[in-house]
Protein backbone atom coordinates (compact mmCIF):
# COMPACT_ATOMS: atom_id res chain seq x y z
CA UNK A 1 0.00 0.00 0.00
CA UNK A 2 1.46 3.55 -1.27
CA UNK A 3 0.17 6.83 -0.44
CA UNK A 4 1.19 9.84 1.89
CA UNK A 5 -2.37 10.15 4.01
CA UNK A 6 -5.76 8.08 2.91
CA UNK A 7 -6.81 6.33 0.85
CA UNK A 8 -3.47 4.47 0.67
CA UNK A 9 -3.26 2.13 -2.84
CA UNK A 10 -1.00 0.30 -4.78
CA UNK A 11 -0.19 3.00 -6.64
CA UNK A 12 -0.66 5.58 -3.75
CA UNK A 13 -2.55 7.66 -6.88
CA UNK A 14 -5.14 8.08 -5.07
CA UNK A 15 -4.23 9.75 -1.55
CA UNK A 16 -5.51 12.64 -0.89
CA UNK A 17 -2.27 14.99 -0.48
CA UNK A 18 1.15 14.17 -2.32
CA UNK A 19 4.34 14.08 0.45
CA UNK A 20 5.72 16.95 1.08
CA UNK A 21 7.16 19.83 0.52
CA UNK A 22 4.13 21.78 -0.46
CA UNK A 23 4.62 25.21 -2.12
CA UNK A 24 1.95 27.76 -1.22
CA UNK A 25 1.22 31.23 -3.32
CA UNK A 26 -1.39 33.78 -2.94
CA UNK A 27 -2.89 36.73 -1.39
CA UNK A 28 -3.90 37.54 2.13
CA UNK A 29 -6.56 40.14 3.39
CA UNK A 30 -6.01 40.83 7.30
CA UNK A 31 -7.89 42.70 9.94
CA UNK A 32 -6.04 42.49 13.59
CA UNK A 33 -8.06 43.17 16.77
CA UNK A 34 -8.09 43.03 20.39
CA UNK A 35 -10.77 41.04 22.36
CA UNK A 36 -11.03 40.46 25.71
CA UNK A 37 -7.86 38.57 26.64
CA UNK A 38 -9.64 36.01 28.67
CA UNK A 39 -11.35 34.61 24.96
CA UNK A 40 -7.91 34.04 24.31
CA UNK A 41 -7.04 31.68 27.20
CA UNK A 42 -10.08 29.63 26.77
CA UNK A 43 -8.40 28.51 23.46
CA UNK A 44 -5.01 27.80 24.56
CA UNK A 45 -4.03 24.00 25.55
CA UNK A 46 -2.64 23.25 28.64
CA UNK A 47 0.64 24.62 30.24
CA UNK A 48 0.33 27.27 27.46
CA UNK A 49 -0.66 31.17 28.48
CA UNK A 50 -1.48 34.48 27.34
CA UNK A 51 1.35 36.45 25.36
CA UNK A 52 2.44 39.00 27.95
CA UNK A 53 2.11 41.83 25.56
CA UNK A 54 -0.86 42.57 23.72
CA UNK A 55 -2.35 39.48 25.32
CA UNK A 56 -6.46 39.76 23.53
CA UNK A 57 -4.47 40.87 20.42
CA UNK A 58 -6.44 38.81 17.04
CA UNK A 59 -5.90 38.05 13.55
CA UNK A 60 -8.54 37.27 11.28
CA UNK A 61 -7.09 36.54 7.95
CA UNK A 62 -8.63 35.57 4.58
CA UNK A 63 -6.23 33.90 1.83
CA UNK A 64 -6.81 32.74 -1.40
CA UNK A 65 -4.41 30.12 -2.38
CA UNK A 66 -2.41 28.34 -5.53
CA UNK A 67 -0.09 25.36 -4.00
CA UNK A 68 1.81 22.11 -5.35
CA UNK A 69 4.01 19.69 -4.73
CA UNK A 70 7.72 19.52 -6.03
CA UNK A 71 6.24 18.30 -9.44
CA UNK A 72 4.01 21.09 -10.10
CA UNK A 73 1.68 19.33 -11.25
CA UNK A 74 -1.22 20.48 -9.73
CA UNK A 75 -0.73 23.67 -11.14
CA UNK A 76 -1.99 22.26 -14.41
CA UNK A 77 -5.56 20.56 -13.28
CA UNK A 78 -6.24 23.67 -11.09
CA UNK A 79 -9.06 22.49 -9.08
CA UNK A 80 -6.16 20.28 -7.17
CA UNK A 81 -4.19 23.50 -6.51
CA UNK A 82 -6.17 26.88 -5.83
CA UNK A 83 -8.75 27.17 -2.63
CA UNK A 84 -9.52 29.44 -0.24
CA UNK A 85 -9.11 29.79 3.44
CA UNK A 86 -10.22 32.10 6.62
CA UNK A 87 -8.09 31.82 10.08
CA UNK A 88 -8.06 33.45 13.40
CA UNK A 89 -4.71 33.33 14.90
CA UNK A 90 -4.26 34.52 18.57
CA UNK A 91 -0.61 34.97 20.11
CA UNK A 92 0.10 32.56 23.52
CA UNK A 93 3.62 31.86 25.57
CA UNK A 94 4.84 28.66 26.06
CA UNK A 95 8.34 27.96 27.63
CA UNK A 96 9.22 31.51 27.38
CA UNK A 97 8.94 31.80 24.10
CA UNK A 98 6.05 33.88 21.80
CA UNK A 99 4.33 31.95 19.55
CA UNK A 100 1.12 32.49 17.26
CA UNK A 101 -1.56 29.85 17.24
CA UNK A 102 -4.84 29.01 14.89
CA UNK A 103 -7.49 27.82 17.01
CA UNK A 104 -9.95 28.30 14.40
CA UNK A 105 -9.72 28.00 10.78
CA UNK A 106 -11.94 26.84 7.58
CA UNK A 107 -10.99 26.26 3.87
CA UNK A 108 -13.16 24.76 0.77
CA UNK A 109 -11.18 21.91 -0.42
CA UNK A 110 -10.75 18.36 0.96
CA UNK A 111 -6.71 18.50 -0.12
CA UNK A 112 -6.84 21.50 1.99
CA UNK A 113 -8.45 19.75 4.60
CA UNK A 114 -6.57 16.68 5.32
CA UNK A 115 -3.54 18.37 5.32
CA UNK A 116 -4.06 20.73 7.59
CA UNK A 117 -4.87 18.05 10.15
CA UNK A 118 -1.35 16.44 9.61
CA UNK A 119 0.08 19.86 10.57
CA UNK A 120 -2.10 20.42 13.15
CA UNK A 121 -4.04 23.09 12.25
CA UNK A 122 -7.99 22.48 13.11
CA UNK A 123 -9.72 22.78 9.65
CA UNK A 124 -13.43 22.93 8.79
CA UNK A 125 -15.06 23.18 5.55
CA UNK A 126 -16.48 26.46 4.99
CA UNK A 127 -17.12 29.59 1.74
CA UNK A 128 -14.51 32.33 1.63
CA UNK A 129 -14.94 35.11 -0.56
CA UNK A 130 -12.29 37.79 -0.84
CA UNK A 131 -12.06 40.91 -3.12
CA UNK A 132 -9.30 40.86 -6.18
CA UNK A 133 -7.14 43.45 -6.65
CA UNK A 134 -7.40 44.59 -10.29
CA UNK A 135 -5.04 46.05 -12.48
CA UNK A 136 -6.97 46.97 -15.66
CA UNK A 137 -10.98 47.86 -15.74
CA UNK A 138 -12.64 49.20 -13.48
CA UNK A 139 -14.40 46.44 -11.93
CA UNK A 140 -12.40 46.13 -8.41
CA UNK A 141 -9.85 48.12 -6.55
CA UNK A 142 -5.99 48.79 -6.96
CA UNK A 143 -3.49 48.44 -4.59
CA UNK A 144 -3.30 52.27 -4.00
CA UNK A 145 -4.75 54.70 -1.08
CA UNK A 146 -8.39 54.22 -1.54
CA UNK A 147 -8.31 51.23 -2.40
CA UNK A 148 -11.13 49.13 -1.00
CA UNK A 149 -11.38 45.75 -0.03
CA UNK A 150 -14.35 42.80 1.52
CA UNK A 151 -14.13 39.24 2.32
CA UNK A 152 -16.75 37.00 4.22
CA UNK A 153 -16.98 33.68 5.83
CA UNK A 154 -19.49 31.07 6.06
CA UNK A 155 -20.04 27.48 7.27
CA UNK A 156 -23.05 24.97 7.80
CA UNK A 157 -25.37 27.92 5.89
CA UNK A 158 -24.46 30.46 8.47
CA UNK A 159 -22.74 33.89 7.96
CA UNK A 160 -19.79 34.01 10.55
CA UNK A 161 -17.85 36.94 9.44
CA UNK A 162 -17.21 39.76 6.98
CA UNK A 163 -14.90 42.35 6.81
CA UNK A 164 -14.01 45.89 4.92
CA UNK A 165 -10.83 47.04 4.60
CA UNK A 166 -9.83 50.47 3.25
CA UNK A 167 -5.59 51.05 1.99
CA UNK A 168 -4.27 54.19 3.38
CA UNK A 169 -0.06 53.56 2.39
CA UNK A 170 2.54 50.60 1.77
CA UNK A 171 3.88 49.48 5.13
CA UNK A 172 6.71 46.79 5.50
CA UNK A 173 4.88 44.18 7.55
CA UNK A 174 1.39 43.07 7.11
CA UNK A 175 0.65 42.94 11.15
CA UNK A 176 2.27 41.52 14.42
CA UNK A 177 -0.27 38.88 15.34
CA UNK A 178 0.67 36.18 12.84
CA UNK A 179 4.26 36.48 13.16
CA UNK A 180 5.89 33.58 15.14
CA UNK A 181 6.44 30.22 14.64
CA UNK A 182 2.80 28.46 15.07
CA UNK A 183 2.07 26.40 18.22
CA UNK A 184 -0.56 23.78 17.08
CA UNK A 185 -1.88 20.11 18.72
CA UNK A 186 -2.23 17.14 16.56
CA UNK A 187 -4.98 15.33 18.61
CA UNK A 188 -6.92 11.67 17.21
CA UNK A 189 -9.22 10.18 19.54
CA UNK A 190 -8.45 6.44 19.99
CA UNK A 191 -10.97 4.18 18.45
CA UNK A 192 -12.27 2.75 21.67
CA UNK A 193 -13.88 6.30 22.16
CA UNK A 194 -13.19 5.79 25.64
CA UNK A 195 -11.56 9.33 26.32
CA UNK A 196 -8.15 8.21 25.48
CA UNK A 197 -6.04 9.79 22.62
CA UNK A 198 -4.12 7.37 20.04
CA UNK A 199 -2.14 10.58 18.91
CA UNK A 200 -1.88 14.07 21.26
CA UNK A 201 1.05 16.45 20.56
CA UNK A 202 2.16 19.77 21.13
CA UNK A 203 3.92 20.71 17.30
CA UNK A 204 5.55 23.68 15.93
CA UNK A 205 6.26 24.52 12.25
CA UNK A 206 7.58 27.05 9.85
CA UNK A 207 8.26 27.59 6.13
CA UNK A 208 10.80 28.17 4.52
CA UNK A 209 12.01 30.70 0.90
CA UNK A 210 9.35 32.73 2.60
CA UNK A 211 8.27 36.24 0.53
CA UNK A 212 6.40 38.58 0.63
CA UNK A 213 5.35 41.63 -1.67
CA UNK A 214 2.29 44.27 -2.08
CA UNK A 215 2.53 44.76 1.42
CA UNK A 216 -0.41 47.29 2.05
CA UNK A 217 -1.99 48.64 5.54
CA UNK A 218 -5.01 50.83 6.30
CA UNK A 219 -8.18 51.31 8.41
CA UNK A 220 -10.76 48.19 8.46
CA UNK A 221 -14.08 46.79 10.15
CA UNK A 222 -15.09 43.51 11.61
CA UNK A 223 -18.37 41.79 11.97
CA UNK A 224 -19.34 38.47 13.23
CA UNK A 225 -22.09 36.81 14.00
CA UNK A 226 -23.57 34.02 16.15
CA UNK A 227 -23.86 29.98 14.94
CA UNK A 228 -25.23 27.11 16.72
CA UNK A 229 -22.07 25.11 15.54
CA UNK A 230 -19.26 27.75 15.38
CA UNK A 231 -17.56 29.94 18.30
CA UNK A 232 -16.38 32.75 16.44
CA UNK A 233 -18.67 35.24 17.81
CA UNK A 234 -16.99 35.02 21.14
CA UNK A 235 -13.74 36.69 20.03
CA UNK A 236 -15.60 39.94 19.32
CA UNK A 237 -13.71 43.27 18.98
CA UNK A 238 -13.46 45.60 21.99
CA UNK A 239 -10.85 47.60 19.63
CA UNK A 240 -9.85 47.30 15.48
CA UNK A 241 -5.74 47.89 15.02
CA UNK A 242 -6.05 47.99 11.37
CA UNK A 243 -6.32 46.32 8.12
CA UNK A 244 -3.90 44.58 5.75
CA UNK A 245 -3.34 43.07 2.19
CA UNK A 246 -0.19 41.22 0.93
CA UNK A 247 0.88 38.81 -1.35
CA UNK A 248 3.38 35.97 0.45
CA UNK A 249 4.92 32.77 -1.09
CA UNK A 250 6.28 29.94 1.20
CA UNK A 251 7.48 26.17 1.17
CA UNK A 252 6.88 24.16 3.90
CA UNK A 253 8.29 20.52 4.33
CA UNK A 254 7.80 19.34 7.76
CA UNK A 255 7.77 20.65 11.79
CA UNK A 256 9.08 19.47 15.56
CA UNK A 257 7.05 17.65 17.84
CA UNK A 258 7.34 19.42 21.44
CA UNK A 259 5.09 17.13 24.02
CA UNK A 260 3.78 13.87 23.18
Amino acid sequence: MAGFLFPQSASGRSSLIPPPPWHYSGEMLTVEYRTEPERVAELLPDGVGLAKEDPGAVALIWADWQSASDSLEETLDPVRSQYKECFVVVRCEWEGNTWSRSPYIWVDKDFALVRGYHQGYPKKLGEIWMTRPIVVGKAGPRLEPGGRFGATLAAADRRLADIRVTLDEEATSPGFVNGHPMLHNRRWPSIESDGANSMDELVTMGGYDGEIADVWSGSADIDLYDSPTEELSLLAPVEVIGGFYHRVGVSWKGGTTLRS
